[in-house]
């Protein structure tokens, strides 16, 4: 009797990875929120963890994954308002591996996607620290899918940028607009909201039209997601009318428009999302 290969069940696959040593930092991606978008590594980190230091970013849902007996340490940030200065972070993860810690870096989203993952990772070889960094699920991936928005598409988008709408110390926001402008392309800004009025001003200053399609997400992906559609012209009305608060990621493109058949408004927390539309044959009639 042949017996069936062996699978691997979630258990096994934790117990080969590679465990967190002491003295050792892992700068580790959650996700956009939702906890079922924890990678397993990540999942197995946190749970090993004794010390693990997290960003406001991080859901609460994650959170309760974390190893109960781990030390918490809360550095938050929100834009023009840090809880603690990066720089002292970076010294707190030192300082945690020199005591020979198993430490966790947990940020929201994926940690070298506007996460200053690269920062604290320079940090730590300046001071001789070993880390390892596990991506998450950038917030742009996830919130666009949580909201029917496929960020590419053939007949809409053959690029996508992720942009930073806020700069190092309150800088101007000097991008390259004129790129940005460009047709066939979906724009992601992350921490926008501040500079939304820039934004409109420089797009449209570059050709972009105002009525390009631009969707808000607050939250995304967790039960407290919130969504609006609205125009390039529409935008800084918007987020004034729905109270749009940050963490808000901003898409703007014409894979928006997908939204309206590819949303679902249980789960996009779009309050105001049309009404489905009849399919159409080919002919342009009523299916």
């Amino acid at each position: 009797m042949n017996k069936r290969p062996h699978k691997k069940c979630l258990v096994e696959f934790l117990l080969a990875e590679q465990p967190l040593r002491v003295g050792e930092v892992a700068i580790v991606g959650a996700g956009p929120g939702d906890p079922g978008l924890l990678t397993l590594r990540a999942l197995m980190l946190i749970q090993q963890a004794d010390a693990v230091v997290y960003d406001r970013l991080v859901s609460p849902e994650i959170m309760e994954l974390v190893n109960p007996k781990a030390e918490l340490i809360h550095v938050g940030k929100a834009s023009g308002c840090h809880y603690v200065p990066q720089e002292e972070t970076n010294e707190l993860l030192v300082q945690l591996a020199v005591r020979q810690r198993r430490v966790v870096r947990l940020k929201g989203g994926d940690p070298y996607i506007f996460g200053r993952g690269g920062e604290e990772a320079e940090f730590l070889v300046e001071n001789d620290i070993d880390f390892q960094v596990v991506p998450g699920i950038t917030s742009a991936a996830g919130c666009a899918s949580y909201c029917g928005i496929p960020l590419t598409h053939r007949d809409y988008a053959q690029s996508v940028t992720f942009v930073t709408g806020h700069r190092k110390s309150d800088q101007a926001l000097e991008l390259n607009w004129q790129v940005l402008a460009a047709p066939g392309q979906t724009r992601v800004f992350y921490m926008g909201l501040h500079n939304a009025p820039t934004i409109v001003r420089e797009l449209t200053a570059h050709g972009l039209p105002g009525s390009c399609p631009v969707a808000l997400v607050e939250r995304g992906t967790t039960p407290q997601q919130h969504m609006a559609v609205t125009t390039l012209s529409g935008l800084e009305t918007t987020i004034n009318r729905e109270g749009f608060q940050p963490p808000t990621l901003i898409i703007v493109g014409e894979v928006v428009k997908l939204a309206a058949s590819l949303a679902q408004p249980a789960r996009s927390g779009w309050t105001h999302a049309p009404a489905p539309q009849p399919a159409l044959s080919a002919g342009g009639r009523p299916a």
